[in-house]
């Protein structure tokens, strides 16, 4: 029996990328299903997402009340794909930066692994399109939540990541308070400490053209925060 894997997307105010990366999935990953996860959306991205499903019976919308963070719309889509028996989950960004034609690798990974993470930062790895500025938070992050966390991967800030059922089932998806790229930290974190086999899949990380980047201080400072708080976790 095959496995049934779902494509989790959070979005706000994504009308730009939207239609046309719901198109690329359809291609490139048109074995799996398609969630978006939309906070309210003033410029009418749930909307769109609506017109594509007429005619696409493997795309479904979740929307929320409001913008409440990135982690708050992932713990929500991994709990309505829990609800609804999916084998896999595949995380993902709206804005193109994360490669539909990519998909499929982190996939295949799930054959023999628990979790496949993107990673910009191993062999084959790369990004394009950063300001000096971005490079060396992005880096420098990476640096010190590895060793603060000492964990062996190389690329723990990334938000394109595919995990096996079992592992959203075990790490106490409800617990992590994380909101922002602390998030992603903190999932790989748990998974490790549970004890699966993870995997780093080389990818190129291209920044977006069409939108506006999410990122911001506040986001980077509560991620160096959380990692420190990590560490005092009893998660063995």
């Amino acid at each position: 029996m095959s496995k049934r894997s779902l494509i989790i997307v959070p979005t706000y105010n994504e009308i730009e990328n939207i239609t046309a990366l719901l198109t690329a999935l359809n291609e490139k990953a048109k074995d799996s299903d398609i969630l978006i996860v939309d906070d309210n959306s003033p410029d009418g991205t749930a909307r769109a997402v609506k017109s594509f499903m007429v005619d696409h019976s493997q795309v479904y919308l979740l929307s929320r009340d409001k913008k409440n963070g990135l982690g708050g719309a992932y713990i929500a889509g991994f709990q309505w794909g829990l609800e609804r028996d999916y084998d896999y989950f595949v995380q993902m960004d709206a804005d193109f930066s994360h490669r539909p034609a990519d998909v499929p690798r982190l996939l295949k990974a799930l054959e023999t692994h628990d979790q496949a993470m993107g990673s910009r930062y191993i062999e084959g790895g790369s990004t394009s399109g950063w300001s000096l500025s971005r490079i060396l938070i992005s880096r420098g992050g990476n640096i010190y939540a590895r060793a603060a966390l000492n964990l062996p991967f190389n690329d723990l800030t990334g938000g394109f990541t595919a995990h096996r059922r079992g592992v959203i089932d075990s790490i106490g998806i409800k617990e992590v308070t994380s909101k922002g790229y602390a998030f992603q930290i903190e999932l790989k974190y748990r998974t490790f400490k549970k004890g699966f086999k993870q995997i780093e899949i080389p990818i190129l990380f291209k920044n977006r053209e069409l939108g506006t980047s999410k990122m911001s201080g506040s986001i980077v400072q509560e991620a160096a925060l959380r990692v420190l708080q990590l560490r005092n976790l009893n998660l063995d």
